[in-house]
């Protein structure tokens, strides 16, 4: 029997991902695919995966995870998660073996939106219409269509052991403040005066609450259109910038709608698209505007980032971590020193 990886606990939209399902934009199916493709490839290629190998998305809200029948070697790739395996506190991006009877558990932590656990191995799930990417809004792909949820198990065909011990990923790469986010200008733009492209550029805006796969939705001056905030509906690439008549920008991202008819002042280059994922509600940023040419630099330094086998380290454990001590019940009673 093929090893399994059950699923003891997740969050809202953990969901299996692959590359992407693509070409069907004209059917109205977009893409769906990863949030952030850099941690997601990172995790893949550290675990010896074929690139775009179906793996898992975990949110914010976490996930916990066990091996059934045999261990599993696993791959994280985040920033700020919160890993820990039976409470013992690992790196953000780490790579281990998972016996049977351990608890690899992800939380939502200091930094990031989005965490990728890769599995050595294939997940074992049909493709629909070419993929596994799940679009919860229309029920595609991954386990059923939906997200994932305790009691799940999920089939592995070709389980590797992986690393053995927990190894530090060395992948700088994964650290990307969401500071400034690159742009190239349009399709749209110019249904804004250039006053109205200055006030976007210059922000700057804070990433709203309210996100989700969707849409990052983001709070601060209101923009205005030159001759109205209606259009005749087009395709939407991800990372379009639509601004619709309340004037605040929504960025469409990977489980948007396949055209829309507001205005797009721009749209987010390729390699900033998972630095834009990444950020947390709260996140203060600017747009800068770059030409394509600029743009295509900029992916293949990313794609360099990965050309080399990715390092690793072993991790340093400390004997008591804190969340072990807060964990416990240290205190055996209350002695008054006054008798």
């Amino acid at each position: 029997m093929s090893p399994r990886l059950a699923i003891l606990a997740a969050g809202p939209s953990v969901t299996l991902q692959d590359a992407g399902r693509h070409g069907y934009l004209r059917y109205g199916i977009t893409s769906a695919g990863p949030m952030d493709a850099l941690a997601f490839d990172t995790a893949n290629r550290a675990a010896g995966n074929p690139p775009g190998a179906t793996a898992i998305e975990v949110s914010a809200g976490g996930i916990a995870v066990a091996a059934e029948g045999g261990p599993l070697g696993l791959v994280l790739a985040s920033t700020g998660f919160r890993i820990a395996l039976d409470g013992q506190a690992l790196p953000a991006a780490v790579a281990l073996t998972l016996e049977p009877g351990r608890t690899l558990a992800v939380r939502a932590g200091s930094a990031g939106a989005w965490c990728y656990l890769a599995v050595c191995g294939r997940i074992a799930v049909a493709p629909v219409l070419g993929s596994t990417a799940t679009h919860t809004r229309s029920g595609l792909g991954g386990l059923d269509g939906r997200a994932l949820a305790a009691g799940d198990s999920l089939a592995i065909d070709a389980a590797r052991a992986g690393a053995g011990d927990p190894q530090a990923l060395v992948a700088p790469w994964l650290d990307r403040p969401a500071d400034t986010i690159r742009v190239v200008l349009g399709p749209q733009d110019d249904a804004f005066a250039a006053d109205q492209i200055a006030a976007f550029l210059d922000g700057p805006w804070t990433v709203a609450g309210r996100g989700d796969r969707m849409a990052c939705f983001l709070d601060g001056p209101r923009l205005t259109h030159a001759r109205g905030h209606d259009i005749v509906s087009d395709g939407i690439a991800m990372g379009a910038i639509q601004v619709p008549g309340e004037g605040l920008p929504i960025v469409l991202m990977a489980d948007r709608q396949s055209t829309g008819g507001y205005p797009k002042i721009a749209t987010v280059i390729g390699p900033d698209l998972g630095r834009l994922a990444q950020a947390q509600a709260g996140t203060r940023l600017r747009f800068a505007a770059v030409s394509i040419a600029d743009a295509v630099a900029a992916r293949r330094a990313e794609a360099a980032c990965l050309a080399p086998e990715i390092r690793v380290e072993p991790v340093v454990r400390t004997a008591f971590p804190s969340e072990l001590l807060l964990g416990l019940n240290l205190v055996d009673g209350v002695v008054d020193a006054r008798g």
